[in-house]
């Protein structure tokens, strides 16, 4: 089988197109004719060397699949060849044939085709986690995303509008605002000309909103803090402003708000069977038309190199997949 290979640390342009042994599928294992695997930021990272997992060389890119189940191993239940099936592996993807714990995969419903598929499971699982599991978001309740217009921002203000919530998308300028617009944004906030903490106050009339899902950090975290309303919760997802922000504690006490994290990988690991319930779910309303993944562009595995470095320069727009 081919595969894209990471053998040293020198980003994505050292990627090679290797031949492999196809693997065997061991105890409780499942083989997966993988036919698209998604691209991400931090495959960027990882090929360097930079990100927080460090696989043994050499490792293929690519931390979400979708494909064909091939062949399964003893023990194995739930699961025929035949069956079309997604993933989240971490890494290791961009591969035409892998190896994969059977709780790992799930099914993928009718109508939702092999691209989408492989596409949802980090973004829009990171969205769902945070605003469902963390900040058990109601309807009704008001949501402020902040780097909204980014492909985690996006993926939260989707997943805040199914979950029936006013949702102001916050970004840096008009342009950003409109995609956040068409993604069924209620409210826009544009963070470049508008103080945020008046901002936000006056978009929910003084209350302040219930909920931040914040993948900035820096500068932008205390003023959403004190634009919150009381009992709201602050999401801590990332840090794209490249500034772990102090924050000064009193401000939860004054206004009875918490803090919560959103480590979504951990959460993958520490609890296998509500990922896969979110990961279902996120595929369902694909299939429902109720999510439309953006993908931005796809390439076959031999132009891997091409793919990955148009995320490295920051000119994706979209989700970037590898037809396989």
């Amino acid at each position: 089988m081919r595969a894209l290979l990471c053998k040293s640390l020198d980003g994505p342009a050292a990627l090679e197109l290797a031949d492999l042994p196809d693997p065997i599928a061991a105890k409780g294992q499942v083989i997966v004719a993988v036919r698209a695997a998604a691209l991400n930021f931090f495959d960027t990272l990882i090929t360097r060397g930079k990100y927080q997992h460090k696989p043994d060389l050499p490792f293929s890119p690519s931390g979400e699949i979708a494909g064909v189940v091939e062949a399964v191993g003893e023990g194995v239940s739930g699961l025929v060849p035949g069956d079309r099936v997604a993933a989240y592996l971490g890494w290791g993807g961009a591969r035409e044939k892998i190896s994969v714990a059977a709780e790992h995969l799930v099914h993928i419903p009718d109508g939702v085709n092999f691209q989408t598929a492989s596409g949802v499971a980090i973004t829009y699982g990171t969205a769902l986690h945070g605003l469902r599991d963390r900040a058990k978001v109601r309807s009704g309740e008001t949501v402020a995303v902040l780097g909204a217009s980014g492909g985690a921002g996006l993926a939260a203000v989707e997943i805040a509008k199914l979950l029936g919530a006013r949702v102001i998308a916050v970004a840096s300028s008009p342009e950003k605002l409109e995609i956040c617009r068409q993604h069924g944004a209620d409210e826009t906030l544009c963070y470049a000309d508008t103080d945020l903490k008046t901002g936000l106050r006056e978009l929910t009339n003084g209350i302040g909103v219930d909920v931040v899902y914040d993948c900035v950090g820096g500068p932008y975290a205390e003023p959403a803090i004190r634009a919150m309303a009381w009992e709201g919760r602050f999401l801590v997802v990332g840090f794209a402003a490249g500034e772990i922000p102090r924050l000064p504690l009193n401000l939860l006490l004054l206004k009875g708000c918490a803090a919560l994290g959103v480590f979504w990988g951990e959460a993958v690991k520490r609890d296998v069977t509500r990922h896969r319930e979110n990961l279902s779910q996120l595929l369902r309303w694909v299939a429902d038309g109720n999510l439309e993944p953006r993908i931005g562009a796809v390439f076959p595995l031999e132009r891997g190199v091409e793919a990955l470095q148009l995320i490295d320069q920051r000119k994706a727009a979209g989700k970037i997949i590898l037809e396989i």
